[in-house]
């Protein structure tokens, strides 16, 4: 039912009898395929996209490039996970390319996000090099704009 999973993905707050109504199913069929897809872990996690620049907290944003070696029989994946089971990590990718995995971190302060980088994910055994690169600013993430102020720029007409 990728329709439903379309819906969710755009606005996770839409209610089941809209979502129902979207599709043409019942309020019952829409709550049993939600369930499953839960289940099945499809469908991860509820959230909101919070611009927190805007609201006033000081985040620092690293994008941070790692090279491994990698495990015997295990590959990447064991190191991997022990990285994504730190707080200060949001996001992480297996790469193809210059470097194996592309992590996000977050931290209070560029000082945070560097001491984060060099005794914890540096020190991991398997790990041969870290690049950090952090972010300036945030035109859109996840399909949407951030900063959408943008004034008209049109000339005004007078008749």
């Amino acid at each position: 039912m990728r329709e439903l999973l379309e819906i969710l993905e755009r606005n996770s707050r839409v209610s089941v009898g809209e979502i129902a109504a979207m599709l043409n199913k019942s309020e019952y069929e829409v709550e049993k395929e939600i369930e499953r897809l839960e289940k099945e872990k499809i469908i991860l996690s509820y959230g909101a996209l919070i611009n927190w620049e805007r609201y006033g907290d000081d985040v620092v944003t690293a994008i941070i490039e790692i090279n491994l070696t990698p495990q015997r029989e295990v590959g990447f994946d064991a190191i991997a996970e022990r990285i994504y089971r730190y707080d200060e990590v949001k996001t992480v990718y297996l790469m193809s390319g210059n470097f194996d995995l592309l992590v996000v971190i977050e931290g209070k302060s560029l000082k945070d996000v560097s001491k984060f980088v060099s005794t914890r994910l540096s020190t991991i055994e398997g790990v041969t090099q870290t690049r950090s690169h952090f972010l300036l600013k945030a035109y859109k993430k996840d399909g949407a704009i951030l900063d959408n102020e943008e004034e008209d720029r049109r000339l005004v007409i007078v008749p």
